[in-house]
């Protein structure tokens, strides 16, 4: 079922006038949602009008505000369980779709407003804090050792890896920045393009400049004129996609587990050179909220999973470290005769 089909339908409703706004006006002009999370919200929609429809037999072109109600709501998430066996995190990632929904309600339809704040108190599932996959300095070394870059192509793909790791840019982001977003006037910077339209300047490491410079020589970026062109190209000489950088990170990777497989994780993606940079600075001690502002966090408690991460892997360090030095003691019962013998005779005895 498609969303716009759906929306087509159900024309005459005051949910479908809403939606459309939603989707066309709000979420891209308003929130400056980006075309993922986009997509990700209209299946959301899809599967609340499937509920709707074989739940409680509301055809899709009958439904109206009023049936975004906080029962239905509740049930809906209880049917993603049941019925489509989501998994907790996809409940809440459906929730979070339909609560972005219902906060723009309030705007256009405020006489609602009680059933609204019911159904944005509803709790979202807890799920446990997967551990973070990342590559120690090791690790990063190793696949960014391996680009041949005497080859235009082999120090693309070397300059790739240093942005990511060196400045901790989604892949998103990386596939986003122009020549003209790259200032090599010391503070050397990178203008990103980040999530909801929003702007911010990262560094550039030192190390990384002469690289940089060289690829925008031999591509012929620093001539006039070049200042919009993209600054990462495919074979193509178009824009990278997110699937090309993937290809790019899996091919180097496959490489380097050959010589390590240990350096690696298992599950390494360009992803991971952001968990990765973003460790490394926990791990010097950088201030949490520079890393914040680095990696364009919203809030301060998403970063602040990597220092946890980083405080778990140091707290089974020193467990580890002390169980080497501290002998293994027995309890007391055991070594203890009397002792035994008075907790053993618990069992026989009558209360």
């Amino acid at each position: 079922m498609e969303l716009r089909k759906v929306v087509d339908f159900m024309k005459t409703t005051d949910f479908a006038v809403c939606l459309n706004k939603f989707f066309i006006r709000y979420l891209p002009n308003v929130k400056g949602s980006s075309p993922s999370t986009i997509d990700s919200y209209r299946y959301s929609f899809i599967r609340f009008l499937e509920y709707l429809q074989e739940a409680l037999g509301i055809r899709s072109d009958r439904v109206t505000v009023n049936d975004l109600s906080y029962e239905n709501v509740c049930s809906y998430l209880s049917w993603l369980e049941s019925s489509r066996h989501n998994s907790p995190t996809t409940r809440n990632q459906r929730q979070a779709a339909l609560n972005s929904f219902v906060r723009f309600l309030i705007l256009e339809l405020p006489e609602y407003m009680d059933e609204y704040q019911r159904i944005l108190a509803i709790p979202v599932k807890k799920t446990l804090q997967p551990e973070i996959s990342y590559a120690k300095t090791d690790g990063i070394k190793l696949i960014m050792s391996l680009p041949d870059t005497t080859s235009t192509t082999g120090l693309r793909d070397y300059v790739i890896f240093a942005v990511l790791y060196t400045t901790g840019i989604r892949v998103s982001e990386l596939i986003s920045i122009k020549v003209k977003d790259i200032n090599l006037h010391e503070p050397e910077t990178l203008l990103v393009h980040g999530k909801g339209n929003k702007y911010r300047y990262v560094p550039l490491m030192k190390y990384a400049i002469p690289s940089i410079n060289r690829y925008l020589d031999i591509l012929g970026y620093s001539q006039p004129g070049k200042e919009n062109e993209w600054f990462f190209k495919n074979h193509m000489k178009k824009k990278f996609t997110r699937q090309g950088i993937n290809h790019i990170v899996s091919k180097y990777t496959i490489m380097a587990r050959s010589q390590n497989p240990d350096l690696l994780p298992e599950d390494f993606s360009p992803h991971k050179f952001r968990h990765s940079s973003a460790m490394g600075l926990v791990d010097a001690g950088v201030d949490l909220v520079y890393i914040r502002d680095l990696l364009g966090h919203v809030s301060i408690k998403t970063t602040e999973i990597y220092a946890k991460t980083n405080a778990q892997l140091k707290r089974k360090a020193i467990e580890a470290a002390g169980n080497e030095i501290i002998p293994e003691e027995l309890p007391e019962w055991e070594s203890n005769v009397d002792l035994k013998s008075w907790l053993k005779s618990l069992g026989s005895q009558k209360l």
